[in-house]
């Protein structure tokens, strides 16, 4: 008998270790890898292959969709990264100079990695730069290794504001201030006194610009100001403007179609995306823990308000320049989240369309085709979602279409249990990220790619190259 409930506690311990085993076995990722090697390839169209079954081999390489060459620059900067005991700096300093550009302009910018040990990049966030330009490490380029460097060369065909972060070890270095701000005018500026507000959280401190507290900005009574908001950080954040009138005239580097005055509305601004204000001075543009005072005399703090922006039906509508009813491809995005293995580490991981990576969409499609992508949210937490090297309209909300301003994202923040539908059109060959900006939820495996037909990377993540 001893012997029997020996041989039954053992086979019992094998029924549960066994599988146990398989999955982590089968969790673990290669030392390196090329993306377009992973996953579960989607076409769009009802048809998907088997993770691990490279769809891109031969094809265009992403070396060759580069900016122009050969061109002189209209901007070139220089940009001398760092590492130290307090973060990150370019050129000396946290976040990094401000690029400036006019529309249509060929921008150049050299990044020089002086000091920083696990290497670095650039990604351009919100502009849709070719793809050999996009800075994602082991995707589009390797990691640039202290005392290397890397040249970006792209021209600006969209106004906006727009900023610059690592994509290394991103969940850390962009934490820790390898970031900056890109600011694209039409030619002769945008009509208003221009003022740039960067935030982002140093240990725990909100910040404009790098500096704490209160941001002043001279303006006379009546002036109307442009406060272009950065939301650096991971979490969405809230702007107001106590006591006086303010239109939300861009968003994420798309102008607002006949934006209308708004008062006691707060406008929520996801991690990573942009929200320009229009205010007339005197007015406080209240950031959530700082705060912008333009002009004098300017009201008194004011808690936020409960009212706030829906973007679903602010403005009015125009032209979108595409017909989602005619789209080519069409994916679901479903983001939940279940207990398992990533990479042999048990945890509770981020799941799309109900797997954990690496098995999770390889978005395929050609160029030209209309695409409508359903991000629905059932993981217990929001998510700021971003698509890199496209702008996507927004459609419809829980069912709800559409009804203002075309609503034009790169950063779109998808709450718990909502599902939305947007569209866009692939007119720019890659291999682009698509994942979660709430950095650490990329690196827990909320993150796929869309790729197009035809094109292949030679570059591999892993090694230096550790892009979340």
């Amino acid at each position: 008998m001893p012997a029997r409930r020996l041989l039954a506690a053992l086979l019992a311990t094998g029924v549960v270790l066994v599988p146990l085993a398989w999955l982590w076995q089968a969790s673990l990722l290669p030392a390196t890898y090329a993306v377009t090697d992973m996953g579960i390839p989607d076409d769009g169209r009802g048809s998907t292959g088997h993770a691990g079954h490279g769809v891109h081999a031969g094809g265009r390489s992403v070396e060759t969709l580069t900016g122009p060459v050969g061109e002189p620059a209209d901007v070139d900067v220089e940009l001398v990264v760092r590492e130290g005991p307090a973060g990150y700096t370019l050129n000396g300093t946290s976040p990094g100079p401000v690029i400036r550009a006019e529309l249509g302009q060929l921008v150049q910018v050299r990044l020089v990695n002086e000091s920083v040990a696990d290497g670095t990049t650039l990604h351009w966030h919100g502009v849709d730069v070719p793809n050999a330009e996009d800075g994602v490490a082991g995707v589009t380029q390797d990691a640039v290794p202290v005392g290397g460097s890397h040249t970006y060369r792209f021209r600006v065909n969209r106004a906006g504001t727009f900023w610059y972060h690592s994509h290394q070890v991103s969940h850390e270095q962009v934490r820790r201030g390898l970031l900056g701000a890109l600011v694209v005018t039409p030619p002769g500026g945008v009509g208003t006194r221009d003022e740039l507000a960067l935030v982002h959280l140093y240990d725990g401190t909100r910040t404009v610009n790098g500096r704490g507290g209160e941001t002043h900005v001279d303006a006379v009574d009546g002036e109307r100001v442009r406060v272009r908001v950065i939301n650096t950080d991971n979490a969405p954040m809230s702007a107001w403007v106590p006591g006086s009138p303010v239109r939300v005239v861009a968003v994420d580097g798309t102008d607002v179609h006949e934006p209308g005055e708004l008062r006691d509305v707060a406008v929520e601004i996801t991690g990573g995306a942009r929200a320009d204000l229009e205010v007339v001075a005197p007015a406080r543009v209240e950031l959530g823990g700082a705060a912008v005072l333009v002009g004098e005399r300017v009201p008194a703090p004011a808690p936020r308000p409960v009212a706030e922006l829906d973007l679903l039906t602010y403005g009015t509508p125009a032209p979108l320049g595409v017909d989602p009813a005619a789209a080519s491809r069409s994916f679901r995005y479903v983001i939940g989240r279940s207990p398992g293995f990533l990479d042999g580490v048990p945890g509770m991981w981020w799941t799309i369309n109900g797997h954990t990576y690496p098995d999770v969409p390889m978005f395929t499609v050609a160029e030209g085709d209309v695409v409508r992508m359903r991000l629905e949210n059932r993981s217990g937490d929001g998510h700021p979602m971003h698509l890199h090297g496209h702008h996507a309209v927004v459609l419809s909300r829980d069912g709800v279409p559409a009804t203002g301003s075309p609503w034009w994202v790169d950063t779109l923040q998808v709450g718990d249990g909502e599902t939305y539908e947007i569209a866009f059109v692939a007119d720019n060959p890659g291999v682009w990220t698509d994942h979660c900006h709430n950095l650490p939820h990329a690196v827990e495996g909320l993150l796929a790619h869309l790729m197009y037909e035809g094109v292949s990377t030679p570059y591999r993540v892993g090694g230096p190259n550790t892009p979340e």
